[in-house]
């Protein structure tokens, strides 16, 4: 064995200890306040110890980027924890306030996590996103000075029954992907068991079928040195026959049983009975379970072998819970060790009692050991958490037609934006899942062209066939085009929106799709904005405002989950000049990287920035005019402002938000002959009112009495007697809290029910959000017959 995997083999012994030794330490030695368990993965930890410490101290350069396992989360702290990026205090605080998190975060973790992970599988799909971004950064004149790194994803077996998975490698394959490594860590168990025999045989090959290539890592240096001596090929034979349940269940149970088990089935054949005789029953168990995820040394010359740029899926063979007392028993996955298994185990590992978080313990050539660190390509840049310059926005046009509906107001200021030649249009990248036409996207796709590594030219123009989307594939384009899978979709946006911090180069992604399709795609839009991501996702159609489209493509419930989605702004405007607003705020806003101090005026900590939803729609609207005033701007970002500001004897108040500002208005101008001082609120942001008034109260609690949001400025002169009519083409929970503000008696209109076909006169109606039914509910809820 070579210095290097010398040194590799004690990293990887030292790295097993460190990240068991903080589970057990949570678990078994630092008091429980809860009285419950507090887990950590010893298991899945020690199936991965062998391939991370050959991947992170031999085969990755500071231009890569991995995405860990969840469940391997405490070997990469120990990895960081050796390497002085960790301190003791958080390692003791593992799954504790203000300690080492249970999974990977960007946000939450001091250390350098390149993506956070969590949620299985899609840390494992948004490696091959993002090493789509870096080739369109690298495409770019500004982004050509971009070293290419490999996106890395370590990947749990059981990962691979998610489905947006292979989802990403269709997308990888239409988008000729590279510099992508998937390393999977076979142990072939799961929380509930043992993974069925043969999966993988045709796991390799749907990679395959997608232009991967695997390499399959199954037998470790002992093994294959065993497998030279007289009797190694009938040895070989039995462990690529032996089934999964058995190798683990004899893996438990240990040498011994091995040896009966061994020559039961290969005994009394000369050669194979004396390669297992001539082995003790320690070295024989050594020898069974060094498969070739479990050999440091193995691993570190698999990688060292790939010498070119193709997507590369290694199938690594490893026992869960390898090199510990609970290796391959079923129930290991959530299972611990005892205080009396890790006693005898510290004994076994030859930690002395009192050294357990010693990084060094055990090295007898600690100097040696440092030198080798000192070489570790992989650290020797420090922290890889990158930046960019803040883009300046420029001044955003407002659509002049005398109607217009939001998505096609936004589709031309894109356009706007395409003819110009600003420093934030170079850096703008669009992606639809298969709607970008729908969406209002083509004018920006016909300026600005579609990405692709190589150039190709649109049939349809080489011919000269009238067509009005001019689909020109070029490396300088700035549209993705995507699939229709919402999920690649939001794993894209998440990339690309961590552009600046991964490579030092600032984008600025914008995505259209389907409004209720925002649903199919939320896990990957949650996760997008747990790693901090930032990018503008539109969601247009919306409503049953589609009204000829039916329910299926009718939006109910995206407006609450843009109000509870942490990250992200949530928008629903009304007109074109309060999308523009909205827009050109949104661009700065997506650049922030605050501390989090809140703004005083509304209590909204915008300094952090973040991710940015609207929801738009294909009515057209008639527009209110050129308004430039400060209460406009400032409200239409806020959140809410007096489209029809109330009079002091305001008895009734109309709030929409959205397409139906039109009924709302309507609704005014009919109950206003009969009611006095009727006020119309325009609430553009649902969300950030709702964000603001929430985080004054708390500001109120923690003793600040003069603490007020935005919306308790804007509702505070109207009497107690004031009622609040509120209507929304969307649940009606997005506003029904309104009335809790100031204590007004409320009615909420909205949608709870599937739509179906229709006109947008018919469905109105059916659910009650037309100009009719909210003069209705004035009456209902208005004393005396002047306003009925």
């Amino acid at each position: 064995m070579s210095s290097d995997a010398q040194h590799l083999k004690i990293l990887e012994q030292r790295l097993l200890w460190l990240s068991h030794w903080m589970i057990h330490h949570a678990n078994h030695i630092r008091p429980k306040v809860d009285g419950i368990k507090i887990g950590g993965h010893q298991a899945s930890s020690a199936s991965m110890v062998s391939i991370m410490t050959a991947l992170y101290f031999s085969a990755l350069r500071p231009e890569d980027r991995v995405a860990v396992k969840p469940h391997a989360s405490p070997v990469f702290h120990a990895i960081q924890y050796l390497m002085g990026h960790q301190t003791r205090e958080k390692m003791e605080a593992f799954r504790g306030l203000g300690g080492v998190q249970s999974y990977p975060s960007r946000t939450k973790d001091v250390d350098d996590v390149d993506f956070s992970t969590g949620s299985v599988g899609l840390g494992v799909a948004i490696t091959a996103f993002a090493s789509l971004v870096q080739d369109y950064v690298a495409a770019k004149d500004w982004g050509a000075d971009l070293p290419l790194g490999r996106m890395v994803a370590l990947v749990g077996d059981a990962e691979l029954d998610e489905g947006n998975v292979y989802e990403a490698l269709q997308e990888g394959w239409k988008n000729e992907l590279r510099n992508c490594w998937w390393i999977i860590d076979y142990n072939r168990q799961s929380l509930d068991g043992i993974v069925r025999e043969g999966l993988f045989g045709r796991v390799e090959k749907i990679f395959e079928a997608f232009g991967w290539d695997v390499v399959r890592v199954k037998y470790g240096a002992l093994q294959r040195a065993a497998f030279e001596e007289p009797g190694g090929a009938a040895l070989r034979d039995w462990i690529d026959a032996c089934p999964n349940a058995d190798y683990s269940a004899l893996t438990y149970m240990g040498g011994a049983v091995w040896r009966k088990r061994l020559m039961d089935d290969l005994g009394d054949q000369g050669d194979v009975t004396a390669l297992i005789e001539r082995r003790s029953d320690a070295e024989l168990a050594a020898l069974m379970e060094n498969l070739g995820g479990n050999c440091v040394e193995t691993m570190a010359e698999t990688f060292a072998s790939i010498d070119h740029d193709r997507p590369t899926c290694f199938l690594a063979y490893t026992i869960k819970g390898w090199g510990t007392p609970i290796a391959g028993h079923k129930d290991n996955h959530g299972g611990l060790m005892t205080k009396a298994q890790m006693a005898e185990w510290q004994r076994h590992m030859n930690v002395p009692e009192g050294q357990e978080w010693e990084p060094f313990a055990t090295v007898a050539d600690v100097e040696g050991l440092r030198a080798f660190l000192d070489r570790v390509p992989f650290f020797a840049e420090g922290a890889r958490r990158y930046s960019d310059a803040t883009l300046p926005a420029p001044a955003l046009s407002v659509a002049t037609d005398r109607e217009i509906s939001t998505q096609a107001a936004f589709g031309k200021i894109l356009d706007d934006l395409a003819k110009g030649d600003s420093a934030l249009a170079e850096r703008i990248v669009t992606t639809s899942p298969d709607v970008t036409g729908t969406t209002s996207l083509g004018p920006w796709v016909n300026r600005r062209k579609l990405f692709a590594r190589a150039a190709r030219e649109d049939t349809f123009i080489e011919h000269r066939i009238p067509s009005t989307a001019k689909w020109e594939f070029t490396p300088q384009g700035q549209h993705v085009e995507l699939g229709i899978a919402e999920m690649n979709l939001f794993l894209l946006l998440g990339a690309a929106g961590l552009s600046h911090s991964l490579f030092g180069k600032r984008m600025i992604p914008i995505g259209t799709v389907y409004d209720p399709f925002i649903h199919r795609g939320l896990d990957a839009l949650n996760y997008a904005c747990y790693q901090d991501a930032r990018f503008l996702i539109v969601g247009t159609p919306s409503g049953v405002t589609l009204a000829p489209e039916g329910g299926a493509h009718q939006s109910i419930g995206t407006p609450l989950t843009g109000m509870a989605q942490d990250g992200l702004a949530s928008f629903e405007p009304a007109f074109a000049d309060e999308l523009a607003v909205i827009m050109g705020w949104a661009f700065d806003y997506l650049q922030r990287d605050g501390e989090g101090d809140p703004d005083e005026r509304t209590w909204l900590r915008d300094e952090t920035g973040g991710s940015v939803y609207l929801r738009l729609t294909t009515k057209p609207l008639e527009q209110p005019g050129k308004r430039h005033d400060d209460a406009f701007r400032q409200g239409a970002i806020d959140g809410a402002y007096w489209l029809r500001p109330p009079g002091p004897n305001c008895e009734v108040v109309i709030a929409y938000q959205g397409a139906v500002a039109d009924e709302a208005i309507a609704a005014a101008g009919i109950i206003a002959e009969a009611c006095r001082d009727v006020g119309v609120l325009a609430v553009t942001s649902a969300d950030r009112l709702n964000a603001g008034w929430t985080a004054a109260q708390r500001e109120r609690a923690h003793g600040n009495g003069a603490a007020r949001s935005h919306v308790e400025q804007l509702l505070a002169p109207l009497p107690r007697h004031c009622a609040l009519v509120t209507v929304i083409d969307g649940h009606p929970a997005t506003l029904g809290w309104l009335g809790a503000v100031a204590g007004h008696r409320t009615i909420s209109h909205g949608v709870e029910h599937f739509g179906q076909t229709g006109t947008v006169g018919d469905l109105y109606r059916h659910f009650r959000i037309d100009r009719e039914a909210l003069a209705a509910s004035v009456s209902g809820l208005t004393k005396g017959a002047r306003c009925a």
